[in-house]
């Protein structure tokens, strides 16, 4: 017996020698790094550069904004962050040479043209780095009869050099972007969608009238948005009417009425009483917020087993879904230039800093969960509860008045922190969960319950309107959001 356990240790000793040679020693194994080889302009994935790649080229540039993120990321063979023509005169010119980067280089220097070292064709880049997509500045053959009067009066972008330069191609590119969605859901728009299509249009080209190239991004941002992830067809009839009584608040917000109160000189009945007006008018819902009753019933059954429900759906959230959201957020320029729209105190009345940032989140989180609306929401969830120490750091006086501390990649205003961001995706996620009526049955009985612990004070009054604003906003967007809009026939 003492052979069979000394035979047993000697093996044991072998296998933990072997395993920490294998783990320590080879670098491999040490470093843990997952790597992939690019090879740019191999549009088709067959590892060479063909016919074939020009044949898929000619397929993107029919549809630029239908082609995948990595794809487009292949065609930037000079690598500045555009597909620009010189991008194409590459792949061209390597395909004409039969695919033989040396030759093609020998050729092109021939010429006396600059032309990449073989070696500059290729990327060698670690699996979870998120690329950009390149901006889209070849010359737009369609911006002559564009629904954008004016993209034909936009010069072709050269450069990113300085920030001018940077928001102007972006611009251009976005406007690209929304003309190609244009193009295919123009001739199905319901007359809803049409009249809200035609007051974006025009604030869009109000902006570019007067030069605010920032504000003028982002607007085009929120209409591709639209464009391509938005459709009414096959809503609950309900559901669109969210907006007009969220537009309705925001007017109650700057009414006379309004005014008064805050002056002193009116009592939160006069203010609710508009609103309930707008509940009537809008929605065909009597409501006497005197009478209101609590958020909850606490006896209903249904309202715990829905609530296990959400948080399966937040606890069950995978880590790595929760890196790519996070990595979203740290580096894809659209994201970033969304989330970088920010107020001094008190100023985003309307809430209009979070509902575009909150878009894309929400439009990434589903890609990532494939589509599933109920696991997005949980991503979301988790998301917005993450806490990051790294921002203070910096002190405080270094830092702008604007900006929400408690979680810095989303967004939010520094009275609002990631509040409003929540209450987007909260109830938002009520709808999956009960549906539209609930959920606003709800965001109703939860403002109010503020309002009215608040004593009904200037400040708890101003706060029940940009909440309800953030519920609607949030309701809207995750009941007619759908990433595959586009690619349905």
């Amino acid at each position: 017996m003492k052979s069979h356990y000394r035979l047993l240790l000697i093996i044991c000793f072998i296998t933990a020698i072997s395993y920490s040679y294998w783990k320590f020693a080879i670098p491999t194994h040490r470093l843990g790094i997952r790597s992939e080889l690019v090879m740019l302009g191999d549009l088709n994935g067959d590892h060479h550069w063909t016919a074939a790649d020009l044949e898929q080229l000619t397929i993107i540039l029919k549809n630029p904004a239908a082609a995948q993120n990595s794809l487009v990321w292949r065609m930037d063979m000079n690598q500045n962050g555009m597909i620009d023509n010189e991008d194409l005169r590459i792949l061209r010119t390597l395909v004409a040479e039969g695919g033989d980067p040396y030759a093609a280089e020998e050729n092109m220097r021939k010429r006396g043209e600059q032309f990449p070292r073989p070696r500059e064709l290729y990327r060698y880049v670690t699996i979870p780095e998120y690329r950009s997509r390149p901006l889209w500045v070849l010359p737009y053959p369609h911006a002559s009869d564009s629904v954008l009067d004016w993209l034909a009066d936009i010069p072709t972008p050269m450069s990113t050099s300085t920030y001018k330069e940077a928001l102007a191609t972006a611009v251009y590119d976005e406007a690209v972007r929304f003309d190609q969605a244009w193009r295919m859901r123009q001739p199905q728009l319901l007359p809803i969608e049409r009249e809200y299509a035609a007051k974006k249009l025009a604030h869009v080209k109000m902006l570019f009238l007067s030069g605010a190239q920032y504000e003028l991004l982002l607007a085009l941002m929120d209409l591709v948005e639209d464009a391509e992830t938005l459709t009414v067809q096959g809503q609950p009839e309900f559901s669109l009417k969210l907006l007009t009584f969220r537009d309705h608040l925001r007017e109650v917000l700057r009414s006379p009425v309004y005014a008064e109160f805050i002056a002193g000189k009116q009592n939160w009945r006069a203010v609710l009483k508009i609103v309930s007006c707008h509940l009537q008018t809008d929605l065909g819902l009597s409501y006497d917020f005197e009478t209101l009753g609590p958020p909850r019933n606490l006896t209903h059954l249904a309202n715990y087993l829905q609530r296990a429900e959400w948080q399966y759906y937040k606890s069950t959230t995978e880590e790595g879904d929760l890196l790519q959201l996070i990595t979203y957020a740290q580096h894809d320029p659209r994201y970033l230039r969304a989330v970088s729209r920010t107020s001094k105190k008190h100023l985003d009345l309307n809430v209009e800093n979070h509902n575009l940032p909150m878009v894309l989140l929400l439009r990434e989180a589903l890609r990532i969960t494939g589509d599933d609306k109920k696991k997005a929401v949980g991503l979301l969830d988790e998301a917005i509860r993450i806490p990051y120490a790294w921002i203070k750091l910096i002190p405080r006086e270094s830092l702008p008045g604007s900006l929400a501390l408690d979680n810095f990649l989303l967004p939010g205003n520094k009275e609002d922190g990631a509040d409003k961001s929540r209450h987007w995706n909260v109830f938002g996620g009520v709808c999956i969960y009960k549906s539209p009526q609930e959920a606003l049955d709800l965001a109703l009985k939860r403002e109010m319950q503020d309002l009215r612990d608040d004593n009904y004070s200037g400040d708890a009054m101003r706060e029940f309107f940009r909440d309800m604003i953030a519920d609607l906003n949030g309701m809207y967007h995750v009941m007619t959001v759908n990433i595959k809009l586009l690619s349905i026939k």
